[in-house]
């Protein structure tokens, strides 16, 4: 953040309108025009954005949503607060961070499945996920928090499913602090989540209320924030990608990195790398003060989930992920002399 930011939430406190208003319809049409979707709402945050899009597509009680096993919980906890049962599946290969279409097993409770885009780069299988759900008739939804601005040139992360939804947390491509969106191309849904989102009116202001609603919105604050983040969307992406590129020039082939899709635009969330020993390395890292972080804890091991009895043979890519990966920081203001210091660290560490 910077000064920028700065002016665009004093003319929010001149203007005196602090909760949803201007600022959030304008952010909304703007995230509407970079993605390309015909329909979005904002939420309050990415776990709230999926929990409307699950809750939207009518999954609840008794149903069963397939979840990739790598991804940061939320994905799973927003399938249990619509109180439907996340059901997890391995990915593909330890350095490949998808849902791995040969390991899914449907059962007559399956209704849809959620799949993350993850560390700035497009699922590797997304167009088969997409047809995969269409001849089943399930419902796919993406994950897209990590995933803002990636594009192949003509469809947008997000776009693929019945919805997509995005977050705009603190260490997200553009933050507005706490934040959410989420995209369709269904009308109908769109619908139910305008309601959904608004205490289940279409507007504020009135208190006749068409269906049962929550408090899912944000504030001008957080969208006056937003604004002013894409605004400079462009010098974010051109200076994450700059870093991304010294940790390749850097570390060469002595780690390896996490896939990336050359044919969909890239902006690293993280840098992710893969070593032997992960968590040892990253001890001798902090140790010369650098503090590399573990990637995401596999959701089959995760304590809050051990009723579901996921057992560490039935994912063994996901196992090799955790053990091996790590991320490095990715900030925009890291300079060239605190990357070197990382990949030196890293290296002297696997050394």
């Amino acid at each position: 953040m910077d000064g920028s930011d700065h002016a665009f939430l004093a003319q929010v406190f001149e203007r005196n309108y602090i909760a949803e208003g201007p600022c959030a319809t304008q952010f909304r049409e703007q995230l509407l025009q970079l993605t390309g979707s015909p329909h979005g709402v904002l939420a309050s945050n990415g776990t709230l954005a999926l929990y409307l899009a699950l809750k939207g597509l009518g999954i609840g009680p008794g149903d069963e949503v397939l979840v990739q096993d790598i991804t940061f919980i939320a994905s799973a906890n927003a399938v249990e607060m619509v109180g439907a049962t996340p059901r997890f599946v391995d990915v593909p290969a330890f350095d490949d961070l998808t849902l791995d279409l040969d390991r899914i097993a449907l059962t007559p409770r399956t209704r849809g499945i959620v799949v993350a885009h993850l560390f700035g780069t497009a699922c590797s299988n997304i167009e088969a996920l997409q047809g995969f759900c269409a001849e089943r008739g399930l419902r796919l939804i993406e994950d897209a928090a990590q995933a803002l601005a990636i594009t192949d040139g003509v469809r947008h992360c997000g776009t693929f499913g019945d919805a997509g939804t995005f977050s705009f947390y603190a260490d997200k491509t553009i933050t507005t602090a706490e934040g959410g969106f989420v995209i369709t191309p269904h009308e109908e849904l769109h619908d139910r989540m305008v309601l959904l989102r608004n205490q289940g009116r279409r507007s504020s202001g009135t208190f006749v209320h068409e269906a049962i609603g929550y408090n899912l919105r944000m504030t001008d604050l957080q969208c006056a924030l937003g604004l002013s983040q894409l605004a400079k969307l462009d010098t974010i992406v051109r200076e994450k990608q700059k870093l991304y590129a010294l940790y390749r020039e850097r570390l060469g082939d002595r780690v390896t990195f996490s896939r990336i899709r050359d044919d969909f635009s890239h902006i690293p969330f993280r840098v992710v790398v893969f070593v032997e020993h992960a968590e040892r390395t990253m001890e001798l890292m902090k140790a010369r003060g650098v503090e590399a972080r573990a990637i995401f804890h596999p959701l089959h091991r995760q304590p809050c989930y051990a009723h579901l009895g996921g057992a560490d043979r039935d994912f063994p890519h996901a196992v090799e992920c955790a053990d091996r990966g790590i991320c490095l920081p990715t900030w925009v203001g890291l300079s060239v002399e605190q990357v070197d210091h990382v990949c030196a660290s890293l290296l002297d560490a696997i050394a």
